[in-house]
Formats: structure tokens, sequence, C-alpha cells
């Protein structure tokens, strides 16, 4: 629709519009970001030791490469990884 249309602005996923525009010369991709989608995870609230437990586990790999590497094989390119979390 937005080429149909030709409407004058489209926002999505970064890497997702930067391959629809490769092979499209009239369009680009703005550099930069207008947004950050934060991801998390939840637990009960009364599970004090599985609390501690995905704090020091989402620590671990984001310290290790794996999140990185995870975000490298699925084309995510631009993504950077969150920095530690502050304790």
């Amino acid at each position: 629709m937005f080429e149909k249309e030709r409407l004058p602005a489209l926002a999505g996923v970064k890497a997702a519009l930067a391959d629809w525009a490769k092979n499209r010369p009239g369009y680009r991709v703005l550099d930069g970001r207008f947004m950050i989608i934060e991801q998390a995870m939840a637990t009960q609230k009364d599970r004090d030791r599985g609390i501690d437990y995905l704090r020091k586990f989402v620590e671990e790999q984001k310290a290790n490469g794996f999140v990185a590497a995870a975000l490298a094989r699925s084309g995510q390119k631009d993504a950077v990884v969150a920095p530690p979390a502050k304790p």
C-alpha cells in the first residue's frame, strides 16, 4: 500500500525496510531510529530465587555474546544488545 499509494513515509523494523528498499531506487531508509523495542521476561512475584536466577541468566547471555550472535543469525544487523543492567 505504501508504494502503491505513494505515501510520504513508512515506519517499521529497520532490517525489513532496508531489505525492501535495496531493490527500489526511489526509496531510502533514514539513518538512526525513532524508537526502541524493549524485550522483557516475567515470573510470579513470590518467586524471589527465580527472579534472581532470571536476572543473572539474562546478564550472562548478554555478556557472553549469545544475544549478539542470536541477533546476527536472525538478520538483525542494526540491533544493539542492551547494556548491563543497573544493580
